[in-house]
């Protein structure tokens, strides 16, 4: 079965969640590096997304001037 994309919304909250567990020191040291580079992708994730959304709105809007 094909996975699920990640939505903008879902990356969020995760990024989230990782900023929260770094702000109050609940991750190991050990678990400090992926986490950092789980968060790194996620960000590059969200920040195409927004340019990917404002590019096809900025088409739409285009079209109707």
């Amino acid at each position: 079965m094909a996975k699920k994309e990640q939505t903008y919304g879902e990356a969020m909250q995760e990024l989230q969640d990782i900023m929260y567990r770094i702000e109050n020191e609940e991750l190991d040291v050990d678990v400090l590096l992926e986490e950092v580079r789980k968060a790194a992708t996620l960000i590059k994730f969200c920040k195409d997304k927004l340019q990917k959304t404002n590019i096809e709105i900025q088409k739409i809007l285009d079209k109707i001037e």
